[in-house]
């Protein structure tokens, strides 16, 4: 009896992967297929935006893939954290813009990284606008963007030590205070 019953945590990773394994390739997802373009289709969103998991070491080819495609806007990048002890990923929400486009092509990328040394390349030559938001990502999670021109704090002072939105974070007891003048 005790072996047919399994816990919540249990039952939603097995309905995860089996919505992974499950879900269809997208338009772009087919494209990047068929161009031999290596990824993971994850079930879209409640949107319909196709969401594509990237392994580090093929996200520049596939952006500049893309980006050739027609993918001219990325919205948002950012990054968030999966829990203690699990991986950190970094997301890319790509647009295709067109003239008269009433619903344009979108589709997310996924990158999961290794919390003790997360690293991959910065798409910032590719959409100018990851500057600030791969710095920001940085400053907060601690992701490296290999090749970013000026990857600094941009948010937290210079010398902040820790990753203040990881989840396994621990806030210091003392902050110093310095004087606005």
């Amino acid at each position: 009896m005790a072996e047919d019953q399994q816990t919540p945590a249990t039952d939603a990773a097995a309905s995860d992967s089996e919505a992974t394994a499950l879900a269809e390739a997208g338009k772009t997802s087919q494209w990047l297929s068929k161009n031999g373009f290596d990824h993971e289709v994850v079930p879209s969103d409640h949107l319909g935006v196709e969401i594509l998991e990237v392994a580090p070491q093929f996200l520049l080819p596939l952006c500049t893939a893309l980006y050739a495609n027609g993918f001219n806007y990325l919205q948002c990048q950012g990054a968030y954290d999966e829990g203690p002890g699990q991986k950190l990923v970094s997301f890319y929400h790509l647009i295709k813009l067109q003239s008269n486009a009433d619903r344009p092509d979108e589709v997310r990328l996924r990158v999961r990284l290794d919390r003790t040394e997360p690293k991959l390349p910065s798409v910032y030559w590719i959409w100018k606008g990851a500057d600030w938001q791969e710095r920001e990502c940085y400053d907060m999670y601690g992701i490296v963007y290999e090749g970013h021109p000026n990857l600094k704090r941009i948010l937290m002072p210079e010398d902040w030590v820790g990753w203040p939105l990881r989840k396994d974070y621990i806030s210091p007891d003392f902050y110093e205070l310095q004087d606005a003048y």
